[in-house]
C-alpha cells in the first residue's frame, strides 16, 4: 500500500471514528487551512487564481455542511445565529471569491478561526465533565 493509500485511509478512520464535536472542529480546522491557502496564493501575487477560486469553493461547502448538520431543536436561538453566521459567511465568500479580494478573505478567516476556537472550548469542557458529545449537539 503506498504512502498516500496509507494516509487517506488514517483520514478516513480518523473521521468516522470521530464525536460529533471533534467532526465539527475537523470541519473548522480544514476551512481554516483552505481560507489561509487562498490568502497565501493572493498575498504572493501567484497567478493560480483557479486555486483561490478552488479554496474558496471547498471553503463554503464546509460551512454549507455546518450549515446543514444544525440541530434548531436542541441549539434553538445559538442554532439560529450560527445558521445566519454561516449564511453571512457563504456571502462574504462569494463576494471575494468574485472580486478576489484578500481583505475580505482574511475577515471571514478571523471569524471561522474564533468559532473553531470556541468549539474547542466547549468540547474540552462537555469533556472534562464526562460527556464526550451529549451537550454540543448544536450543530452536529
Amino acid at each position: 500500500m503506498s504512502t498516500i493509500n496509507r494516509l487517506n485511509a488514517y483520514k478516513e478512520t480518523h473521521i468516522k471514528t470521530a464525536s460529533g464535536g471533534k467532526l465539527i472542529i475537523l470541519i473548522y480546522d480544514e476551512a481554516v487551512r483552505q481560507l489561509n491557502y487562498a490568502i497565501e496564493i493572493l498575498e504572493s501575487g501567484d497567478p493560480r487564481l483557479d486555486s483561490v477560486s478552488n479554496a474558496i469553493i471547498k471553503t463554503q461547502d464546509l460551512i454549507t455542511e455546518l450549515m446543514v448538520s444544525l440541530d434548531f431543536e436542541k441549539g434553538g436561538e445559538i442554532a439560529g445565529n450560527l445558521f445566519s453566521l454561516y449564511m453571512f459567511f457563504n456571502k462574504q465568500l462569494m463576494e471575494a471569491n468574485v472580486k478576489k479580494d484578500v481583505g475580505i478573505l482574511k475577515k471571514v478567516h478571523t471569524y471561522v478561526a474564533d468559532l473553531r476556537d470556541a468549539w474547542q472550548q466547549v468540547i474540552t469542557k462537555t469533556s472534562v465533565k464526562g460527556r464526550t458529545s451529549g451537550g454540543i449537539n448544536i450543530a452536529g
